[in-house]
């Protein structure tokens, strides 16, 4: 038991829904819903591992999900690709929606080919976060970096196919980002990193550190901005069994910071919004759709919401939910999470629905 809690401290690393939209000029590539021409360029998305397609595979981190029984239900292969789920994630059903793409790859994917990066690149890293202490501590690519990739990646994208392409993307494509939960999960309350904060100045410190970032991103001549904001991550699988008492209840601590990063960073986003009249904001709330999934689970098809899939339930994730020592239930589909922190692909869909109808077709406005 010692083992696993203190596997479970370098581990944990949470939900956070980082989806990103974005309409290109090519076509779905692959089997999907969408064979028409895209209307946007591409969809680039930075966050930790809920958009994570599989940048940690080859850096040197514990946070990984490149073995089973991760990919279970992927495609036709069922193999493991480095996403933190059974299947697909946010950012691939939105890219399908889109017409782009039926997959968003990982920058660092040394299989990326020309066509998927001119469409779009994911540099996301499980285990992220805004707060500067919270890779350190996974050992995963900070949110500073995966801005100075984004350089790198423009330049790459300027070599295959010139500065009007470059420009087009930084126009007209989609810039997601989705990273938060991490730092309360795991920085805050699993590793009691920051002591010296209470929840709101901890909440505090996070929107600063988001609102930084979305900056620079403007800065670099991103014009389509969307800000994932943190889910009830005190109702997660994990969260319940550590921070839940002997019920696993929902913790309340976590909730409280959430909910406060959420009212304050959608406020900085629409004073952002207000100084950049030429540049599209938007604060994305999945909050209250994620907790009624958790607390109605069968009105959206599920029959557990507070176990995950993989072993006991309770804990594992990353490492923890691995071939080995642990087993897959019986059926996945019956499940809200995969592991004790991922959604299944199940409810990724059903999430990405709620998300593109009600806030990527602002993005998609001229």
């Amino acid at each position: 038991m010692r083992a696993a809690a203190t596997m479970q401290r370098h581990t944990a690393f949470f939900l956070v829904v980082v989806v990103v939209l974005s309409p290109a000029t090519a076509t779905a590539k692959g089997p999907g819903r969408n064979k028409k021409p895209a209307s946007s360029p591409a969809l680039i998305v930075f966050g930790d591992s809920i958009v994570d397609p599989g940048n940690n595979n080859g850096i040197n981190t514990i946070i990984k999900a490149n073995f089973p029984p991760y990919g279970h239900d992927f495609q036709q292969n069922h193999s493991p690709t480095g996403r933190f789920c059974n299947g697909r994630i946010p950012t691939d059903f939105i890219a399908s929606r889109l017409g782009i793409k039926e997959l968003l790859p990982a920058y660092l994917s040394p299989d990326l080919e020309t066509q998927d990066l001119l469409t779009g690149v994911s540099f996301a890293s499980g285990g992220t976060g805004f707060d500067p202490l919270t890779p350190r501590l996974a050992s995963v690519i900070s949110m500073p970096e995966q801005l100075v990739l984004l350089e790198q990646y423009k330049e790459r994208v300027r070599g295959a196919a010139g500065e009007a392409r470059v420009a087009e993307i930084m126009n007209r494509g989609i810039f997601a980002i989705c990273a938060g939960s991490d730092d309360v999960a795991n920085t805050y309350f699993t590793m009691r990193a920051r002591p010296g904060y209470d929840h709101e100045s901890y909440a505090a410190l996070l929107v600063h550190h988001a609102a930084a970032f979305v900056d620079e991103l403007v800065k670099a001549g991103a014009r389509k901005v969307a800000m994932i904001g943190m889910p009830p991550i005190g109702c997660v699988p994990s969260q319940r069994t550590l921070s839940g008492g002997m019920e696993r209840g929902c913790s309340e601590g976590h909730n409280e910071i959430a909910e406060a990063y959420n009212s304050g960073m959608k406020r900085r986003m629409e004073e952002m919004a207000r100084r950049q009249p030429g540049t599209k904001l938007v604060f994305m709330d999945i909050y209250g759709f994620l907790l009624d999934m958790m607390m109605r689970p069968t009105a959206y098809g599920f029959t557990q919401s507070t176990m995950g899939c993989c072993g006991t339930g309770l804990l594992e994730v990353s490492v923890l939910c691995n071939g080995v020592t642990s087993s897959v239930c019986d059926r996945v589909g019956d499940y809200l999470f995969w592991d004790s922190y991922h959604p299944t692909e199940k409810a990724y869909s059903i999430l990405t629905d709620f998300v593109y109808d009600k806030y990527v077709k602002k993005l998609l406005l001229d």
